[in-house]
Order: C-alpha cells, then sequence, then structure tokens
C-alpha cells in the first residue's frame, strides 16, 4: 500500500465502555447473590453483550478502514496502469504513423530506383548501339584502308616485278653478248637490284640447269605442254618469285628434249622476258 496513510482509531474509549458494562453485570451480581431473576439476568447477558460488541467495535471499523484503502491503493495502481496504458497506446499510435511514413519513403526509394535503372539501361543501350555503330564505321573504313594497301602492294609489286625481269633479261643479253665487262657490270647491278627487293621480302629465285622440273616451283613457257615425270629443266626464261616465303609466280623454263643429252643451245626472247604476268596466286598481303 503505498502512499495514503492508515487511519489511527483510538480504541482506549471502546474499551472503557466494554470495561464499565462488565463492571456493571458484575456489580448486579453481587447484589443479589448470584440469585438472578429474569429482569437481573436479562441486564447482565444484554451488558455482557453490548460490552463484547463494543469492544470489537474498533476492531472492525480498522479492518473496514484498511479494506476501503486497499480497495482505494488498488484502484489507484490501476489508474496509472491505464495512464500507462494511454501512454503505450499513444507510442504504439506514434510508431505505425513512423512505419508508414518509413514505408511511403521506401517506396518513393524504390520507385526512384526503379527509374534510376530503368534510365541507366537505355543509357547502355543508346552507348552500346553508339559504339556498335562506331565500330561498324570503323571496321568500314580500315576495311577500305586495307583494300587500298592491298591494291597499292598489288601495284608496285607488279611493277618491281616487271623491272627485275627488265633487269634479268638485260643480264641475259649481256651474257649472251659474251664481253666480261658488261657481263660484270649488270650481274652486279642485278644483285644490288634483287637485295633491295628482299628487303621489301620478294625474292627472286631462278631454276638450276638439270633439275627436275617441278610443277610447284616451275611452268613450262607453253602451258599447253604436259612435260615428262623425267623432264629437267633446261635454261630458266624468267625468274619465278616469293613474297615473304609464300610462293606467287613459278619461275618461267623450258626442258631439256632429251635429258640425257647435252644442254641445248637455244636463246630466250628478250621480249618475252620482260612482258611476264605474276602467277595467279593472292598477291595481296596476309
Amino acid at each position: 500500500m503505498s502512499d495514503l496513510s492508515v487511519p489511527k482509531l483510538s480504541k482506549w474509549p471502546f474499551f472503557l465502555g466494554d470495561a464499565l458494562l462488565l463492571g456493571m453485570a458484575g456489580f448486579i451480581a453481587l447484589q443479589n447473590g448470584f440469585t438472578l431473576g429474569h429482569w437481573e439476568l436479562c441486564f447482565v447477558v444484554l451488558s455482557v453483550a453490548a460490552g463484547a460488541l463494543l469492544g470489537i467495535t474498533p476492531f472492525v471499523l480498522e479492518y473496514d478502514a484498511l479494506v476501503k484503502l486497499a480497495e482505494a491503493d488498488a484502484l489507484t495502481t490501476v489508474v496509472s496502469q491505464l495512464h500507462n496504458l494511454e501512454g503505450i497506446a499513444a507510442q504504439i499510435t506514434g510508431a505505425t504513423g513512423r512505419w508508414q511514413d518509413a514505408q511511403d519513403q521506401a517506396d518513393l526509394t524504390a520507385r526512384s530506383a526503379k527509374e534510376i535503372a530503368d534510365r541507366m539501361t537505355a543509357e547502355a543501350q543508346s552507348f552500346t548501339e553508339f559504339m556498335q555503330k562506331a565500330s561498324d564505321s570503323e571496321r568500314a573504313t580500315l576495311r577500305l584502308e586495307v583494300e587500298k594497301l592491298r591494291r597499292a602492294e598489288a601495284d608496285w609489286l607488279h611493277v618491281l616485278v616487271r623491272m627485275l625481269d627488265h633487269i634479268f633479261a638485260l643480264h641475259q643479253g649481256a651474257l649472251r653478248s659474251g664481253q666480261p665487262g658488261l657481263i660484270e657490270q649488270l650481274g652486279n647491278f642485278q644483285n644490288a637490284c634483287r637485295d633491295a627487293a628482299r628487303r621489301v621480302g620478294l625474292t627472286p629465285f631462278a631454276a638450276n640447269e638439270a633439275e627436275p622440273f617441278d610443277p610447284q616451283r616451275h611452268k613450262l613457257f607453253d602451258g599447253a605442254t604436259k612435260p615428262a615425270p623425267d623432264a629437267v629443266v633446261a635454261q630458266t626464261i624468267a625468274t619465278g618469285y616469293t613474297l615473304q616465303g609464300r610462293l606467287i609466280r613459278p619461275a618461267l623454263v623450258s626442258l631439256r628434249e632429251n635429258p640425257a643429252a647435252a644442254p641445248p643451245a637455244s636463246e630466250p626472247a628478250p621480249a618475252e622476258q620482260s612482258s611476264l604476268p605474276l602467277a595467279a596466286a593472292d598477291t595481296s598481303p596476309t
């Protein structure tokens, strides 16, 4: 029981009245020598009963006061609990409101995130399309440049091959002239030109005399003639060429009529040597 003060009831008046009533009953009994009549007996009984009632009255009153005090204390506790419940209800209401606000903010954030994701997807798609277009344009430009480089390479390759063919024809003419000085000068000039051509990967080669005919490296001047299996080379009419190790034109040769006989003394025409085309092999760079 909390702060409520317990009422104090003075019991001595009740005890005093009880003692007087009991004393009166005893006095009546002593006056008659304990031989009591009806009226005296009734008076004695009433006095004793009234004294007993008067003796227990303060305790009964105090008990009632304590009961009422306990009820008031319990009521106070209930009221305080109700106040606490009201506070809890207010907190719950506030938390519900804050939760609703948080839910609204979360929905707004989710919508914003979805919008950002959609924009990022659109931007990524646009960037991909732009890069694809740029890549296609760059590939087309590079393809055009490669084609130009291939045509340019084919042009200078044709020019270089024709120049080497003419130089080879001049050297063959010097050999047929029998002049040692002219042969040496044209031989040195041909070697210098061939060394310059090797720097760009173009290498001329000639078939050796009495070398077995190889269809992969040799070609007859008369393409309609089919050589015999044991055919051997008699003379190189025009040199063959390899570009960076890849054959681009076989050597134009003539064959011995009789492989066991001596080499023929046939002389190729210089005009034929200078007008030889490249082989059908692809001369474009890889």
